[in-house]
């Protein structure tokens, strides 16, 4: 199995550094991988500057561009084959409910969807790499899983994991998405030449965080599994619009 790995937190990130470690003995690991943090940049494309890729000393190869850059270099040209499996992460800090339009860990996995490639997304809940050790035990079950018992047709996995001792987590639950409260207000701050500046706020607390979300699976310790499709459609207004436009 060829299994192409990225994120969006650097190639020399703790965590693409375990992610790989633990899928080595399930397949052939190629990693593209941002140079630099990238958190933050959801699914944008670098369209006014060229891309340059390099290879670390440790085989890695690293974009001057965002985790979608990666992975869309990488299955347009950098690549000489179609990879089985694209794994992105282990991401540093959780992406539930709306993190998931911001992030680059599920853009990049995103991207690896619209190319018809089967991708996971792997987010540690908690950051500073507390038990980063259980994530990438969970990657390497789920990935061994997938190995054995793959997919009939391709999807996207967006996959929180509890920053717990492997013992502790309670299993693995199926989600929907949970909604959260509005995000803090910026947080205003002065540079040294007098020039106000603005940090954007910290996220907001869960609103909806229903047993079957994604909320509610890391509240009661155990690994969320939200399968996330790319179609925006709201489906379920297209009647009102066609009525507010009298379009027949």
């Amino acid at each position: 199995m060829r299994i192409l790995v990225t994120n969006d937190d650097g190639y020399n990130a703790p965590g693409i550094e375990a992610l790989v470690a633990a899928l080595r003995l399930l397949g052939e690991v190629t990693v593209v991988a941002p140079e630099t943090n990238c958190s933050g940049a959801s699914n944008s494309l670098t369209l006014r500057r060229p891309l340059s890729v390099r290879q670390a000393a440790n085989g890695y190869y690293f974009v001057n561009g965002t985790p979608s850059d990666c992975v869309h270099v990488a299955l347009t040209g950098l690549l000489d084959f179609h990879p089985d499996l694209l794994v992105s992460g282990i991401n540093n800090g959780a992406n539930l409910g709306e993190d998931t339009l911001y992030s680059g860990t599920v853009a990049a996995a995103s991207e690896g969807l619209l190319f018809g490639v089967p991708s996971l997304a792997f987010s540690l809940v908690q950051r500073e790499w507390q038990h980063l050790d259980t994530a990438a035990r969970v990657a390497r079950e789920m990935v061994e899983r997938y190995k054995h018992q793959p997919w009939p047709r391709p999807m996207l996995l967006n996959i929180n994991i509890p920053a717990v001792p492997y013992p502790a987590l309670t299993g693995f639950r199926v989600t929907r998405l949970g909604r959260r409260h509005p995000s803090e207000p910026v947080i205003r701050s002065t540079t040294p030449y007098g020039e106000t500046v603005y940090w954007i706020g910290p996220v907001g607390r869960a609103l909806d965080s229903g047993p079957d979300t994604d909320f509610g699976a890391i509240e009661a310790q155990a690994v969320s599994m939200t399968p996330l499709r790319l179609d925006l459609t709201a489906h379920d207004q297209a009647q009102a619009v066609a009525h507010w436009m009298d379009v027949r």
